[in-house]
């Protein structure tokens, strides 16, 4: 048994819309050994090993039900085995995941699985996946157990609880998972930030960080002297509230001292410690101080000798200036019954259901370790001691639940004296969220009467004891932080819109974005390019997965997220987000088709499909695609915005008479209308001619582009002005719109730019091509990408064959798996077949090759077209060529296209300006002074 292939879905997939792990498992041998043949004695070994799975429903959808799968007929294979252990050795750790499904690969794989289980943190889903299948192996008769399946020394209990304490380290904690649940019920996203506790709350502008319990507002002031006990204790003592007398002390003379100037019993604490370590209480005498300043010193440099006070240890939890938990905190211990070993007693505590190990349950195991041995020394006992009949042995000197300690909830009687005390303290070292930790043989009763004190104030109070008590009621700790941060009614979330399609959806998602900064948002945009942040590129290269939307999604500037959503991506990793406001597919074209599993149409559809499977307020659907159109039975979307360029649309045009939302092209005296149709209204928005992306209405798939992103930006609400100015001020220079149909008229000849790298988008720029008015020849450089199918390849060539007069074939700098000259050959040939005479063909390999003989080919009145795929490297050959007998540029001018430029916006930049255009702050093209 053995994992192929592992892939790990951040996000909404193929497979379900929140977090899975699929796995690709080959079973070998074993796929001739379903759980019924293994026997009953393999299934009670399973079972006995977590016995959890008992409770897995399976199939049956009641609890019993696995087991009867693996029990009954023929029982189940281990594939599906795998997926409930990995399930159940979660759900062990502590989280609380469920879902599982588990399918043959096909007919011609056998024994070979995909296993897909939910996750919640990445690392500890790997590891179960890993776990699950030693433990199967281990548990396997050894004739057919793998030789290398499991170490020799393997022990399954050892494995087990190594796994849950790994789990822990990387899960968030108590506090934090119980911050996050509570901004998850009241529907405010969150990104984890770390491995340890920093988290988002919120997206963009709106956001908030937390880190444990310490929230973006907590003042650094106020957690710097929570952290200065000596300083803590000085300015609650001089408000008059009630803390021990105390000494700072640098040494173990000192503290002896110290004790000494105190008098009666005292407690030793580090100076700037936390969570109970190095606390040394209720001690007496000067050997005893020592001993407690050498424990606190291995904590901190200076330690804290103060006067002891007699009552129960309370933690008393304020939030925002309001008391909202108190718990009574017990060290952990054992109870006597005069025949027992401590040791023994400790063990029969550990069998409480409710304890487990770190903070995998409710509580935490009691340990029998230094700590422990020095309690029970200073009783005069050790681990094989037998205490009396209800004798309490403490094994810890402090109440901390991580180290076995209970809790009991005391709030609702906890006195009004005591409650303004803590809340007195908190605001007085200036803490937004904040614990007081105070001793009181009563807490229902005033210290003011029978005394106590505060001996520490807290700035990451934690949650578990008030959420998960021992004893009494669990309080909502975390709903008053959440609150705090978000009042009703503040935003936390930003608008996101996820654009995908085969072609296009690069064009589409930066007029959307263009769009919303003429509305006056601060767009964050995700590209094949690269990360845009208010129109300034920050991140370059292919950014269309799920990292490119977090980063985003975490910018604290913008106020809108625009998602380019890539096939790749999707089948990579998943989204990155669990909805979005408004999902947007442009169509379903023949690319990547043998990759990743994806074979045909009607397969890649589907994962382009979880787009808008995940929108929430609208699915903007391509009418035009049967493909697209389909997916509108699979959205829960509030509104389906169809998009049509066909009048005539029989199904759009009932939708509009239903009151539904749709755009469609027009047809004018003027020429052609962009009109909205919405809760029956008729808004005509702009002529496609105005709008300079389309080459006044030509390009027609940018009157597409156009019309999809103007959808999009509706259903966002913005508002019709804002849409309109943004299309009317949005071009397709390389600057705006970097290979995709960029225009060079600086030469005696037209040149196109484009990166169409499929048969659709190739075939699209060869019908424009044919549209544009040109005096003499339409010549094409053409290539295609070499992880294509052979047949992927051949349709390239017909979309163009044929509608030139000179073809240049070439290859991209990647061979991609090819053999060199292997892309070229089957593209010529394919252009033979379909009728283009050999003397039209040129062969040239190489990419800038290819497109200097195309410039040179190229005479006054020629259209050339280049598809291109180093796209920089490519439109800085095509605006530096000089034409033959082409008069020198003036030195100023002439010397632009030489600078030396590192920054890719100040080369675009350039790029813009040698088009005779400059920018304004908001990106729209100006004239320069001067020119014609």
């Amino acid at each position: 048994m053995r994992i192929l292939d592992r892939s790990v879905y951040q996000g909404p997939s193929l497979y379900a819309h929140f977090p899975v792990i699929r796995l690709e498992l080959d079973l070998g041998e074993l796929e001739h050994w379903p759980t019924a043949k293994l026997g009953p004695a393999y299934i009670d070994g399973l079972l006995a090993a977590l016995p959890g799975l008992r409770e897995h429903g399976c199939s049956y959808r009641e609890p019993g039900g696995f087991e009867r799968r693996m029990r009954e007929g023929e029982g189940t294979w281990l594939g599906h085995v795998l997926e409930h252990v990995a399930i159940e050795l979660q759900n062990v750790a502590g989280e609380n995941v469920t879902f599982g499904k588990t399918r043959s690969v096909d007919d011609n794989r056998p024994g070979v699985y995909t296993v897909v289980y939910e996750y919640n943190e990445r690392e500890e889903g790997v590891a179960a996946g890993e776990l699950a299948i030693k433990l199967l192996c281990s548990l396997l008769p050894e004739a057919i157990r793998p030789a290398d399946a499991v170490p020799a020394d393997w022990d399954w209990a050892h494995a087990r609880d190594g796994f849950i304490r790994y789990a822990q380290r990387r899960a968030l904690g108590p506090s934090t998972a119980s911050l996050v649940k509570a901004a998850e019920q009241r529907g405010i996203p969150w990104l984890r930030m770390n491995d340890q506790s920093l988290v988002q709350l919120g997206h963009g502008k709106y956001q908030q960080r937390i880190q444990a319990t310490v929230t973006g507002k907590t003042p650094h002031i106020a957690v710097e002297l929570a952290s200065d006990k000596e300083e803590t204790n000085k300015i609650l003592g001089a408000l008059g509230l009630p803390v021990p007398r105390q000494e700072l002390v640098q040494s173990e003379e000192g503290a002896a001292r110290a004790a000494r100037r105190l008098g009666g019993l005292v407690v030793t604490k580090p100076y700037n410690g936390n969570h109970g370590r190095g606390i040394s209480i209720g001690i007496t005498g000067d050997e005893a101080v020592r001993a407690g300043f050498r424990e606190a010193h291995q904590h901190s440099r200076s330690v804290i000798v103060e006067t002891y006070m007699a009552g129960d240890d309370h933690r008393l939890l304020v939030v925002n200036g309001e008391l909202v938990a108190a718990t009574r905190r017990t060290p952990g211990h054992v109870v006597g019954d005069g025949a027992k070993t401590i040791a023994q007693l400790v063990e029969i505590v550990n069998q409480d259901p409710r304890r487990g190990v770190g903070h995998e349950k409710v509580l935490t195991r009691l340990v029998l370790d230094a700590q422990a041995s020095m309690m029970m020394e200073r009783v005069g006992y050790t681990a094989d001691s037998v205490p009396k009949p209800d004798e309490v042995v403490y094994l810890r000197s402090t109440a901390n639940l991580s180290t076995g300690g209970t809790a009991t909830d005391v709030t609702d009687i906890i006195h009004p004296d005591n409650r303004d005390m803590a809340v007195r303290a908190i605001k007085a070292i200036g803490l937004d969220v904040g614990g007081v930790d105070f001793l009181s043989t009563n807490i229902a009763e005033s210290y003011k009467s029978i005394g106590g004190g505060i001996c520490e104030v807290n700035a990451a109070p934690g949650f578990r004891m008030h959420v998960a008590p021992s004893e009494g009621t669990p309080r909502d700790a975390a709903g008053p932080v959440i609150d705090m941060l978000f009042p009703p009614g503040a935003p936390y979330r930003v608008p996101i819109a996820a654009i995908t399609g085969t072609n296009g959806k690069t064009t589409t998602a930066r007029m959307l974005a263009h769009i919303a900064k003429m509305a006056g948002y601060t767009p964050g945009l995700t590209t094949t390019d690269g990360v845009y942040i208010d129109g300034q590129r920050t991140v370059e290269g292919d950014m269309t997965g799920p990292v490119s939307a977090r980063m985003v999604l975490a910018d604290p500037q913008i106020d809108i997220a625009v998602l380019e959503t890539a096939r790749g991506g999707l089948l990579r990793a998943g989204m990155a987000v669990r909805h979005v406001d408004v999902g947007a597919v442009l169509n379903v074209q023949s690319d990547h088709l043998g990759m990743k599993g994806i074979d045909t149409l009607e397969q890649l559809a589907e994962v382009k499909r979880i787009v808008v499977e995940v929108a929430t307020e609208c699915a903007v659907l391509n009418a035009d695609d049967p493909n697209v159109l389909k997916m509108s039975g699979y959205t829960d979307a509030k509104t389906i915005c169809y998009v049509t360029m066909n009048p005539a649309h029989a199904l759009v045009r009932e939708h509009i008479r239903a009151g539904g939302r749709a755009c469609a092209l027009e047809a004018g005296v003027n020429g052609q209308m962009i009109t909205f149709y919405d809760k029956g209204s008729h808004i005509p928005l702009l002529w496609t001619h105005l709008i300079p992306a389309t080459l006044e209405g030509r390009a027609l798939h940018n009157v597409q582009n156009a019309m999809v992103a103007a959808s999009v930006a509706f259903s966002l609400g913005i508002k019709l002005d804002a849409i309109r100015q943004g299309l009317r001020t949005f071009d397709t220079t390389f600057f705006q719109a970097p290979g995709r149909m960029n225009v060079f008229n600086e030469h005696p000849f037209k040149v196109l730019f484009d990166y169409g790298h499929n048969a659709h988008a190739v075939g699209v720029m060869a019908d424009l091509a044919q549209r544009l008015d040109v005096s003499g020849r339409r010549i094409v450089v053409i290539a295609g990408p070499g992880d294509r199918r052979d047949e992927d390849l051949r349709e390239i060539a017909r979309a163009v064959a044929g509608r030139f007069d000179r073809y240049i074939v070439r290859r991209d700098d990647s061979l991609r798996g090819r053999e060199s000259g292997e892309v070229v050959k089957i593209i010529s040939a394919e252009l033979l077949a379909r009728g283009v005479r050999e003397d039209q063909i040129s062969r040239i390999e190489d990419e800038q090759e290819a497109i200097e003989a195309g410039l040179k080919m190229a005479r006054p009145g020629d259209l050339l077209l280049v598809f291109a795929d180093a796209l920089i490297r490519s439109w800085k050959q095509i605006i530096k060529f000089r034409p033959e007998g082409a008069p020198e540029l003036p030195p100023a001018r002439a010397a632009v296209p030489e600078m030396r430029v590192v920054e890719p916006a100040a080369e675009e930049a350039i790029h813009a300006a040698m088009e005779g255009m400059v920018r304004d702050e908001r990106g729209i093209s100006i004239a320069r002074e001067g020119d014609d």
